[in-house]
């Protein structure tokens, strides 16, 4: 069976699944994010050589799935991440208080996207190593032994990584927070 192109089938799919998507989520921003990890797992099914059948049941179940997932985050509290500062603590229950609170006024929106694209800005200036773990198993869930297991790479040295990007990612934050509690 020859393998699945993610271009030949977002070409056919991307569309219908964009609009399944959007239905069930709040926000375009995270339809299209949603979308693009559907697209992406199926790339790196392509990479690992692994043929799908039937490509639009497996589209749509995938995409489900992170529908699911991306409820399931948006109602769970952060993991705490031990620290010595008990500062690093309040400033990441707040930005959580915002985040994932069922408010919804213009205020809390507002607030919402501006944190959001700070957490990107930050995200796109870590190395690219350390990026890519936390994305992984923040974002998508996925554990970091399967993150080993699929490149390679020792769960230690993962977990190193996921570990450094955190306390960059709250370094680079911490100046929001800042700027958020001064009135």
């Amino acid at each position: 069976m020859p393998k699945t192109n993610a271009a030949d089938a977002f070409s056919a799919y991307g569309k219908q699944l964009a609009k399944f998507i959007r239905k069930r989520v709040s926000s375009n921003e995270d339809a299209e994010d949603i979308l693009s990890e559907v697209f992406y797992q199926l790339s790196r099914i392509d990479t690992l050589a692994k043929p799908i059948k039937q490509v639009s049941a497996w589209l749509y179940r995938v995409a489900r799935n992170h529908i699911i997932n991306w409820y399931a985050k948006k109602k769970r509290e952060p993991l705490p991440v031990s620290t010595d500062d008990e500062d690093d603590d309040e400033i990441f229950a707040d930005f959580a208080d915002v985040l994932f609170s069922d408010d919804s006024t213009p205020e809390t929106e507002y607030l919402r996207s501006l944190i959001w694209a700070e957490i990107e800005t930050a995200l796109a200036e870590l190395p690219p190593e350390q990026r890519e773990i936390f994305e992984q198993t923040e974002f998508l869930d996925i554990p970091v032994k399967e993150i080993s297991r699929i490149t390679g790479t020792p769960v230690n040295t993962l977990l190193s990584r996921k570990h450094y990007a955190v306390l960059r990612l709250r370094g680079r934050l911490k100046h929001l927070y800042d700027d958020m509690v001064k009135e």
